[in-house]
């Protein structure tokens, strides 16, 4: 239902859902064998887009997945003034902000890069805290996961413990994939920084995700004082 629409958000699914496999203990070769059969059918897709004019017929969206990749790959290939545009300012913002970065409001790249307060807001915190400030914000995710990693190992539901690896490895996933993108080692998928960037219904639904996470922690504790 996701993949025709949404190939990035499609994709974190498909991670989350392996991450809980593997938490539930489901035999790697059964993993394995997913992912390959994951990797194949890409494959499939990609190349009959691409040589065809079915791919679009199956798919309509498959054409945009093509050009996005195809124009990553080249410009691998290229020199840096034929690269994306926003890639491109994305590095430049990050470049501007060093170390200790240019100050709080002072971010020039912010009125150039499209979707500066969405797509690309990683890139201009580093660019206006510095890299000081954009691993303040990698290690306030890693301390999230480490915290409901935690709780779920405290949970003695088995639904309890999925639900917890699952919320947090799906908001984390994404934080890394937006991270990643900034920095040009993955193309543009679109996918927000949680918490972070601007959007009213992606804000909401990780705040509901946090909230349930919290509302096992708390169930998990009211235990632990019945028992003693």
């Amino acid at each position: 239902l996701i993949l025709p629409n949404n190939f990035s958000t499609s994709a974190l699914v498909f991670l989350n859902g392996l991450a809980l496999m593997y938490v539930a203990k489901i035999r790697i070769k059964y993993i394995l064998s997913i992912i390959l059969s994951a990797f194949l059918f890409f494959l499939s897709i990609y190349s009959i887009t691409k040589y065809t004019d079915f791919g679009s017929k199956i798919i309509p969206r498959s054409v945009t997945w093509v050009s996005r990749i195809d124009g990553f790959l080249l410009e691998k290939e290229n020199d840096d003034m034929t690269k994306d545009y926003q890639q491109v300012q994305s590095l430049v913002a990050i470049q501007n902000g060093g170390i200790r970065g240019v100050g709080p409001g002072k971010s020039i790249q912010r009125s150039i890069l499209p979707y500066s307060s969405s797509d690309f807001i990683f890139s201009i915190i580093i660019e206006e805290y510095g890299l000081i400030g954009g691993v303040g914000v990698i290690l306030a995710y890693l301390i999230l996961f480490f915290r409901a990693t935690l709780i779920s190992f405290k949970v003695e539901s088995f639904f309890g413990n999925l639900v917890t690896i699952g919320l947090i490895f799906s908001l984390v996933f994404q934080a890394l994939i937006n991270m990643l993108v900034t920095v040009e080692i993955l193309p543009i998928t679109g996918q927000t920084l949680p918490l972070i960037s601007m959007g009213g219904t992606s804000i909401v639904f990780t705040c509901i995700s946090i909230g349930i996470v919290l509302s096992i922690s708390r169930d998990s504790t009211d235990r632990d004082y019945e028992k003693a």
